[in-house]
């Protein structure tokens, strides 16, 4: 059997929510708005597939960019490059 090269690939616990945490999330994760400039850490939630980035940038801490409809342009470190990432607020969590 061929073997797959999907984006979710090698992220069995990655991408796994504990006891606790399984189900939706809540409303209020959806809602939360950011600005310009803001110091945002990535937090991938599993359970909405919509708007998630590469588990690749699950932990990261990026700037935001600007507003692309519901989304944010976030702007990464990734190796030497800075990069622009996609996501919804759902999977964004502020920095304190």
């Amino acid at each position: 059997m061929a073997k797959t090269h999907g984006t979710r690939r090698k992220s069995r616990y990655k991408l796994k929510k504990t006891v606790r945490e399984k189900g939706l999330s809540p409303i209020s994760r959806a809602i939360q708005e950011f600005h310009e400039g803001d110091i945002v850490n990535i937090d991938l939630d599993p359970s909405i597939q919509n708007g998630m980035p590469h588990p690749k940038f699950q932990g990261r801490t990026g700037k935001v960019m600007t507003q692309r409809g519901r989304a944010y342009i976030v702007e990464v470190r990734d190796g030497g490059l800075m990069k622009e990432v996609i996501i919804l607020p759902e999977h964004l969590t502020p920095q304190n």
